[in-house]
């Protein structure tokens, strides 16, 4: 089996071993600088991932001054051309590679890029902070972010008293917010939340993860789906109602429950049969320790679980 074939076949049950992974996991070592680790790395790709990708490479530099890392994220559609074209050693994504995109690199290299799964996140669906609304289903989300009802609904939702709210807030209408198409949470959300539907062309498409938020916090009306980590305090995520009718908050995403959750990864281009050279090898061994999640959880994201450390380090050949 390959490094890849591996992951892959593994990710289900990584992904479910998360359950408790709320608080870091305290199998996971702390990290141990080693000598001879300088160099320049870029990552180039997914806004979502920009501030953690931002808080690795510092707390990374803590151990290694003499390291410099620069950061682009414009949207997980960027990281496959860059680490095809050689222009960055890091590839974030908050969607797996397509299989196009992985058999592009593979006609390039002659073999397949390797994702870290350094993170959990929960998609936000966000609404104002005085929108009365608590919880909806993924078929009310669907109706209102949709054109096609891939999700069973009878017909599109426009106001928020279709969705229960009362009084003044019956009437008001519905102004969503999403991301542009270069974005991996577009596809995401677009694969999960909308059933693998189209969007609505009333979606007012944003070029980051903050520019949601911002548009979301400005509007009355308005609700926008996001990475949870960039909430603000002018904001406020929505519970989805489960298949068990139940309503789950993002808390719940490392219990499996709530219904819009995912890995964060960052693909790697990695000769499998040639060793990791020291500078990416260490970066790996951080994101896997204590300090490297401990960063995962100050970017809001949830922390994953030593099983899936142990089972990327090996595919990475470090373990």
């Amino acid at each position: 089996m390959t490094r890849f074939s591996l992951l892959l076949a593994t990710s289900a049950l990584a992904l479910t071993g998360a359950a408790n992974a709320q608080s870091i996991d305290p199998n996971l070592p702390s990290y141990e600088a080693v000598s001879g680790v300088s160099g320049n790395l870029t990552s180039i790709g997914s806004d979502t991932l920009n501030n953690l990708m931002t808080l690795w490479s510092e707390g990374f530099r803590a151990f290694y001054p003499n390291v410099a890392v620069q950061i682009q994220g414009a949207g997980s559609g960027t990281a496959p051309p860059a680490l095809v074209e050689g222009t960055a050693q890091f590839g974030p994504m908050s969607r797996a590679m397509r299989g196009s995109e992985i058999e592009e690199f593979e006609a390039r290299y002659g073999y397949a890029p390797i994702p870290m799964r350094g993170a959990i996140d929960a998609i936000g669906v966000f609404v104002h902070r005085d929108n009365p609304v608590t919880c909806v289903s993924l078929q009310e989300i669907d109706a209102i972010f949709s054109s096609t009802r891939a999700g069973g609904a009878d017909a599109a939702i426009t106001t928020w008293g279709e969705v229960g709210a009362e009084g003044e807030w019956a009437d008001r209408p519905i102004a969503m917010y999403g991301r542009n198409s270069a974005s991996g949470t577009y596809g995401y959300f677009k694969d999960v939340a909308l059933f693998g539907g189209d969007y609505s062309p009333e979606v007012r498409e944003q070029p980051g993860s903050s520019t949601v938020i911002q548009g979301v916090a400005a509007d009355l009306g308005g609700i926008g789906y996001s990475g949870v980590g960039y909430g603000t305090a002018d904001v406020r995520a929505l519970e989805i109602r489960g298949e068990d009718g139940n309503c789950y908050s993002t808390e719940d995403a490392p219990e499996g429950t709530y219904p819009v959750a995912r890995f964060l990864y960052v693909y790697m281009n990695v000769d499998p049969n040639a060793e990791l050279e020291p500078l990416r090898a260490e970066f790996v061994r951080y994101v896997y320790s204590q300090e490297g999640q401990a960063d995962v959880v100050r970017a809001g994201f949830f922390p994953v679980t030593a099983r899936v450390a142990d089972l990327d380090l090996e595919a990475f050949g470090l373990k």
